[in-house]
Order: C-alpha cells, then sequence, then structure tokens
C-alpha cells in the first residue's frame, strides 16, 4: 500500500487506520448505479483501483484519461477493537468532484467540492464484524461552472492544461474518538507580544474535565498549563518570550519561523477526567507574521524579499497525487538548493502532508485553489464553500503566507468591464480576510485587480535571447512602479476599470517559462533553447531583468517542473534536473535591490 503516513500531521491522533490500497472500482457512464442501488453490493464492479490515485493514473492500475462521470468504489473494512466504545469517524483527504457515502448500505453523507477535506461520524451505521463502504463519484469532465483549474475540460491535454483528475485523490481513513473530544483546534501567534493564542472547541460531556497543553522547543518543556472547562469552546493566550529578548526578532530569528530559522513548537494536548486521558492530540505551530508596508513584504516585521517558484503539483504517475510522502519533501528540498525560499501552489490546493514539509523544512508558500473557467452564480457558490473550507483545514500552517482565491481572471472573464464579476473578486478578498486576519489576500493573480495586498503581474514578454528590442522593452517595462502599473503583458490592465494602485508591494509572480526538451516528451515554452548551457544563460537574462528593476519585491518564476506538453519547468516531470542547481542559486543570488524607496 502506498501514501501510509499519518494524513493530517496538524492534529494527530493515535487510534487511526488507514483505508489506502485496493477497492473494487467500477465506471457508471449511463449513470445507471443509483437507480440500480449499486451502493447495495448487487453489482460486480469490473475493476482494481490503488487508492488514493485516480483511474486515470498509471498508479491507480487502470491508467484511463477518457471521459467517465460517474464512477463507484466499494472496499470493506473491519473497525479494530482497540477502537470499540469510541466514536468512529471516516475521513476522506479529498474527492474531485461530488461524493456519496455509503456504509452498510446506508448513505451517511455527500460532499461536493474536490480540493478540500470531510468527515462523517459512521458510528451508528456500523453493525460489527466486516463493514461494507461505497463510495459514487460525480465529476462533469465539461462543467465550466466547477473549480476545475488545470484539469481540462477537453479529452485530449493541451496547453496550459492537464489531465483530470475524477475521485478519491488523497488518503481515506478511519479515526477512533472518544465522546468527549477536541472537535476544533487553533493557533495564532502574535509575535510583536511574544504570545501564542490556542483557541480550541471540545465535543462531549465537557463540563469540569481537564484540559492541559504542553508547549515544548526543541525538546523542552516550557509551557504546561491546566484548564477547567466550563463551556465548549475555550481561548486561551500564552506569553512565550517572558521578556527573554533573544527569543524575539530584534537582534536575530530568535524563536520565529522564517524560510531560513523554521522553528517550530511541538504542542500535546489532553481532555482529562481525573487521572483518564478521554482524548490526545499531538500538534504544533510557528511564531510567524506576514503584513505590508511602504511597497514591501514584511515577514516578522523584516523586509523579506521572495524568490518564489511556481509548482503545479503534478507527478507523472500519479497526476495530483504524490507517489509517495518523500516526493512531498524533494520538490521542497530541490527548490531551495536552488535558491527558493517559497512557492506558489498553483491551482491546486495541496495535500497536508506536503504543507507539512513546508513548514518542517522553512517555505513559504501561497494556497491557490482551482478555479472555474467560466462565471454563473453556482460557480461562485462553488469557489466561496471551497475557500471557507480550505482556511478551517490549513489555517495552522506557518508555511502559508498568502491566499490567492482568482488567477489571470479565470472564472471572472469579463471583470474588466461586469460590476458583477468585480463584486465577487472583492467578495473574495474579503471573505478571506473575515476567516484570517493573518496572511495577505491576493484579488485576482496577474492583471485586472481589485482590491488586493500585493499587486501580482504575470509578464512572460522577455523574448528569444536574439530578439534584442523585445529583452529591452521587458526589463524597461520591470524597472519602475509606474512602468509596471501601466503595462500591459497579456492585453490586460493591471488593475481593473474603477480600482488603482494603493501603495501594495509590486511582485512579479509568473515569468520566465523558458522551454527546454531535456527528456523524451516534447512540448512548449514560452521561449525555448536547445541545450543545458543556453538554457542557464537564458535564466540569467531572464533574472537580470527582473534584478534591475528598482520597484519589485519578489517574483515567482515558472516553473519548477514539466508537465505533460509543458516543458518550461528548471525539472523534467519526473524531477530531473536540467542543469547544474548549484548554478540556477548563483543566478537566484545575484545582488539585486531588496528595498524599496
Amino acid at each position: 500500500m502506498l501514501r501510509e503516513e499519518y494524513p493530517r500531521p496538524q492534529l494527530m491522533r493515535n487510534d487511526w487506520m488507514n483505508l489506502n490500497g485496493t477497492w473494487d472500482f467500477a465506471f457508471d457512464d449511463k449513470n445507471i448505479g443509483l437507480k440500480e442501488k449499486w451502493f447495495k453490493g448487487n453489482k460486480e464492479f469490473e475493476h482494481d483501483i490503488n487508492v488514493p490515485f485516480v483511474y486515470q493514473t498509471e498508479l491507480s492500475g487502470i491508467n484511463e484519461t477518457a471521459f467517465h462521470d460517474w464512477v463507484w468504489y466499494r472496499r470493506e473494512f473491519e473497525v479494530p477493537k482497540s477502537f470499540q466504545g469510541n466514536q468512529i469517524v471516516l475521513h476522506f483527504g479529498a474527492v474531485d468532484y461530488r461524493a456519496m457515502v455509503y456504509v452498510n448500505e446506508q448513505l451517511v453523507g455527500s460532499h461536493e467540492g474536490g480540493q478540500a477535506s470531510f468527515s462523517f461520524n459512521i458510528t451508528s451505521y456500523l453493525q460489527g464484524g466486516k463493514e461494507s463502504l461505497v463510495v459514487r463519484v460525480e465529476d462533469s469532465s465539461t462543467d465550466e461552472t466547477i473549480p476545475r483549474g488545470k484539469q481540462f475540460w477537453q479529452e485530449e491535454s493541451a496547453a496550459i492544461w492537464y489531465t483530470r483528475t475524477t475521485g478519491i485523490w488523497q488518503t481515506v481513513w478511519l479515526e477512533a474518538l472518544n465522546n468527549t473530544h477536541i472537535s476544533k483546534l487553533r493557533f495564532t501567534p502574535d509575535i510583536d507580544a511574544g504570545d501564542i493564542k490556542v483557541d480550541f472547541e471540545i465535543a462531549g460531556d465537557y463540563l469540569e474535565k481537564d484540559v492541559e497543553i504542553n508547549i515544548s522547543f526543541k525538546g523542552e518543556r516550557i509551557v504546561s498549563d491546566v484548564l477547567k472547562i466550563q463551556e465548549s469552546y475555550t481561548s486561551r493566550s500564552i506569553n512565550l518570550h517572558n521578556r527573554k529578548i533573544f527569543r524575539t526578532g530584534f537582534h536575530h530569528q530568535g524563536w520565529n519561523w522564517t524560510p531560513e530559522s523554521p522553528n517550530l513548537f511541538d504542542v500535546v494536548i489532553r481532555v482529562k477526567d481525573d487521572n483518564e486521558v478521554l482524548d490526545e492530540i499531538t500538534s504544533y505551530f510557528g511564531m510567524r507574521k506576514i503584513h505590508t508596508d511602504n511597497g514591501m513584504v514584511y515577514l516578522n516585521n523584516k523586509p523579506y524579499y521572495q524568490k518564489l517558484v511556481l509548482d503545479q503539483g503534478y507527478w507523472p504517475k500519479g497526476l495530483l497525487t504524490a507517489p509517495t510522502d518523500q516526493d512531498f519533501k524533494m520538490d521542497i528540498e530541490l527548490a531551495k538548493e536552488m535558491g527558493f525560499n517559497g512557492c506558489r501552489k498553483h491551482q491546486k490546493v495541496e495535500d497536508p502532508r506536503y504543507l507539512y514539509w513546508a513548514d518542517q523544512l522553512g517555505f513559504l508558500v501561497w494556497g491557490e485553489c482551482a478555479a472555474s473557467p467560466s462565471y454563473s452564480e453556482d460557480a461562485v457558490a462553488r469557489l466561496t464553500k471551497e475557500w471557507i473550507e480550505i482556511i478551517e483545514r490549513d489555517y495552522n500552517h506557518p508555511c502559508i503566507v498568502t491566499w490567492v482565491p482568482l488567477n489571470e481572471s479565470w472564472g471572472v472573464p469579463q471583470i474588466c468591464n461586469n460590476e458583477q464579476q468585480k463584486h465577487h473578486s472583492l467578495a473574495m478578498y474579503h471573505l478571506i480576510h473575515s476567516l484570517d486576519t493573518t496572511r495577505l489576500v491576493i484579488s485576482n493573480d496577474g492583471w485586472e485587480l481589485t482590491k488586493t495586498d500585493i499587486c501580482a503581474i504575470h509578464n512572460y514578454n522577455h523574448g528569444q535571447k536574439e530578439e534584442a528590442e523585445k529583452y529591452e522593452h521587458f526589463k524597461s517595462s520591470l524597472s519602475t512602479s509606474e512602468k509596471l502599473l501601466h503595462s500591459r503583458p497579456a492585453g490586460r490592465r493591471i488593475y481593473t476599470e474603477g480600482f488603482s494602485h494603493q501603495g501594495e508591494p509590486i511582485l512579479l509572480t509568473e515569468f520566465g517559462g523558458i522551454g527546454f526538451k531535456a527528456g523524451e516528451e516534447s512540448g512548449w515554452g514560452y521561449t525555448s533553447v536547445t541545450n543545458a548551457e543556453d538554457f542557464l544563460n537564458d535564466y540569467k537574462r531572464v533574472m537580470e531583468g527582473v534584478y534591475a528593476s528598482k520597484s519589485l519585491h519578489g517574483y515567482c518564476y515558472t516553473q519548477l517542473t514539466d508537465v505533460e506538453q509543458e516543458i518550461n519547468g528548471l525539472l523534467t516531470y519526473d524531477r530531473k534536473p536540467k542543469c547544474d542547481l548549484k548554478e540556477i542559486n548563483k543566478i537566484n543570488a545575484l545582488w539585486h535591490v531588496d528595498m524599496i524607496d
């Protein structure tokens, strides 16, 4: 079985059971499964599938990329005896797009949205012994009003769109819970006060129960607190600095989290009734602050120049699903080896295991959700629901510093002259800030921005090396704030009608995309070269244009890896370097202005 690791590293418990592995699987192209009640086990499913890999992938064991809008999964499981007497919760990391879940022929619930996690308490549906689990998935291949991101709505991948993901694509697992347990946990750091705010909710019989909070730093316990619970919701602020200057960021990084010093605090929280432990959670947090001022992004109150790389999060054998947990770690290590301090996850909500490794290794993440190609009121509702669930799941990860709800006007194609679509952009910006006050929000990454915390510009117009005039125009267009804000690199205004720059930092958040065929696959890039030496020279040429700017305060280079027909990665699709990565690091380390006047 692949993907055996604990799937929710921000909230770990000991009693869990992984349901990945071989399931029965069937296509339902005529959509007759519900009518014929396939959830009752009266239908032979003709395939085996390796969960959590979707049928379009090699690792699934099926490897079929044609349109199949309705699919079914089935397996049996037995609840471990050690779980008896507890509540049993069934978790799905992610299922694309609509899921109906049956246990022992009974519908326990449904979920819409392909990016976020969901769960059901299945205790009352269990019979003892072998239990039946059936999942029906609907994923409309051509519906352009569902958040699909890079998943193409035509059968063959083309241009910037890739093979679809249908069905279960993250871990399925069981969890045993005491009737009295922590149902929600949030950590909110305040580095200015030196406090960590701990918010939690307890389900069940919580009255007069004790909650122990133990916090350790680098193996040394620094907090041991006990609370007597009177209400289901509790909020507690704990000072960590304790008037010790070297714990602050005044002289150096102190105890703060940065890509260079990814300091993390380990947490154990127990719910107890006298000496009986009812629930125990292992977690962690980082002391991290992100804000903007004077045209710059500040990390922990210090100007921080972000050197990001665009990361699609696709793998040749697993598409959106990484083959192993180590693949997440390797991607981050390779990016850091090249001198990048973070990534923009593009049109994908990444697996919590990736975020765990970004927290541990020190790697900034811009979180983005898949967009719908077209606008409708249903599309608005779907994207809104997804973002509420995304922030609920990923709030505690210190690596995430920015949320990106819209990209290049995807899903709002008429935002330049349509007030309704402008309102949607504004609504997403304010919704996300209403749910999370600790991060930045970009209203529409690329162009046609409304209210935003970062002016995010895309520009691929650097030209081939022999196109000297085009390159000089590219370099000039990045040189000053005025030229950046008046540029129209894709024929689009940087700010949409009725909105203008309000002093927010300007970052070049897509550029480059140099195509270089280093493997067997042919494809395209925004410009192209034919060998590793020219690849490095062209990368340096593009980066020198960026670093010559007196007004940019960071960038995001396109892109980390090749993906299918796109051969514009720094690495091949299977993560082989296209050149000496130390040379990429040297180029990324070239001198540049890192303070904006």
